[in-house]
């Protein structure tokens, strides 16, 4: 790596760190900022000394290293509820109260009787109620968990519902020291959502009109990656339909995996809108697709499923599809320039571990070292809903691998892997380039998603290895295939 570049990188990666652990452990911000550099030096030095092609060891063995002692470290100095005496309660609720702040009133102090109800609603056998806060958009109830978490949640929430009716709703949330609290903040959305009309929540006729609109500008811009001239176009519109491989492919990717978080959001009962595609003239036709949730989620085993339905539903469609494209696509010469993570026209598949095996899977003997592949139009669809697979299991916020590493590890812990993820993902742009804007694009995302209402109760084993399986896969798409793997497969 030129040092100008070392130079920028070592100065973004002590800002993130002074910025989002700084004040969370007592650990010196220089020495886990020396941690997180670790990989990219001994990179440096190898590439500088060896020449570009690092050894899978090599490759991976500093960033584990490098995880893990960032990790030993930051909790060694972790910060408890008594080292911080001056803001013992907010940064704890800060995630409930913060995000929407426009959308919620104030709360007014519970009258003298009203306060009485609300701690008769905490059976001391149940959750002993200690001490009750007022902040400006919530009420804070603190005490000792004295049964299940999800009995817990169920019994407060039913008594509270049975004095207040939807006057609130009722969020469980992890605390310092593993003493749960609950928050109650007001519900201004209730007799809103309850008035809504379905087809205004869903939008059927605008779902439809995004849907033909995407339909035609991702069949113009296959028509373009397939080698049709514009002029060609101009004057003979019906070549267009040569892009529908294209746009059928990308299409189907994307509405099964939005598909699959709605379905699933239905399933448990919140309220949701249709898919929306995004349609554009240019660039690959589409910018997506996206649905909205407008109801809080009841927990975090429904936090998990919905977040990573979309994923294994678009991955599951997308291998098929894959390996169709693969069967159909052309060998050719590996270009002496690389021209892009992405180039449909000369792609060098050990640019990613998983499209690799795909293509030696298909196309066998006929790849060697020198061979790179002329995708079939389908195949460059399936590519790119690797890249959006691997690009929405990102373990970082509001992205659906944010949502599962806080349904599987809790908020607080999502956050510190979110972090470590950004900086890995800079770090990892100076082996994959492509993945280069995904990194600056993560920088700038908010690394906090929103609680569940039952935020406390952690997932079965079944679904703590399903999200493992989720993140070895976005491992295996954003990663090269290493060199010692490539030269066993004769690649």
């Amino acid at each position: 790596m030129q040092p100008f570049w070392l130079l920028i990188l070592a100065i973004l990666t002590y800002f993130i760190v002074q910025r989002s652990v700084a004040d969370m452990t007592r650990t010196p911000v220089w020495l886990l900022w020396l941690v997180l550099m670790m990989p990219v030096v001994i990179w440096s030095l190898w590439t500088a000394k060896n020449g570009s092609n690092l050894p899978f060891m090599v490759a991976i063995g500093p960033l584990l290293v490098s995880c893990i002692t960032y990790w030993v470290l930051f909790q060694w100095g972790r910060k408890s509820e008594s080292n911080k005496p001056n803001t013992p309660t907010k940064p704890e609720v800060q995630s409930v109260v913060n995000p929407t702040p426009q959308s919620l009133p104030s709360v007014r102090p519970l009258q003298g009787d009203e306060e009485q109800q609300l701690r008769n609603c905490f059976p001391w056998s149940v959750y002993y109620l200690q001490n009750i806060e007022y902040l400006p958009q919530a009420v804070v109830c603190r005490g000792q968990l004295k049964t299940n978490s999800t009995k817990a949640y169920q019994r407060i929430k039913h008594n509270i519902e049975n004095q207040f009716g939807d006057r609130f709703l009722i969020i469980f949330q992890e605390g310092f020291k593993g003493k749960p609290f609950f928050v109650l903040v007001p519900n201004s959305q209730a007799k809103k959502e309850s008035n809504t009309p379905k087809d205004k929540l869903t939008r059927p006729i605008l779902a439809l009109a995004l849907l033909g609109t995407t339909l035609v500008t991702t069949t113009w811009m296959g028509a373009l990656i397939s080698g049709v001239e514009i002029e060609v176009l101009r004057a003979n519109p019906q070549v267009i339909l040569q892009g529908l491989p294209y746009a059928l492919g990308l299409m189907s990717i994307l509405g099964v995996h939005e598909l699959g978080h709605y379905l699933t959001a239905r399933f448990y009962k919140i309220r949701t809108t249709l898919p929306y595609f995004i349609p554009i003239p240019f660039f690959l036709g589409t910018l997506g697709a996206f649905i909205q949730m407008r109801s809080p989620t009841p927990n975090r085993k429904a936090l998990f499923d919905v977040s990573i339905a979309g994923p294994i539903a678009g991955f599951l469609f997308t291998v098929p599809l894959l390996l169709w494209g693969l069967a159909h696509s052309q060998i050719v010469p590996l270009p002496s320039e690389q021209r892009g993570f992405i180039d449909p026209n000369a792609l060098n598949p050990k640019y990613s571990f998983l499209l690799a095996l795909a293509a030696k899977l298909v196309l066998g003997n006929q790849l060697n070292p020198q061979s790179a592949i002329d995708l079939h139009p389908v195949g460059i669809a399936a590519c790119l809903g690797l890249i959006v697979t691997a690009l929405n299991l990102i373990p970082v916020g509001q992205l659906d691998g944010g949502h599962i590493i806080h349904a599987m590890f809790g908020q607080r812990n999502a956050i510190v892997i979110g972090q470590i993820s950004r900086l890995l993902f800079l770090l990892l742009s100076f082996l994959q380039p492509g993945v280069f804007l995904w990194a600056i694009i993560l920088l700038f995302m908010s690394p906090m998603d929103e609680p569940a209402l039952n935020d406390v109760t952690e997932l079965d084993n079944k679904r703590d290895t399903l999200g493992l399986i989720a993140m070895a896969v976005l491992i295996s798409i954003v990663f090269p295939l290493p060199q010692a793997i490539a030269n066993f497969l004769q690649f």
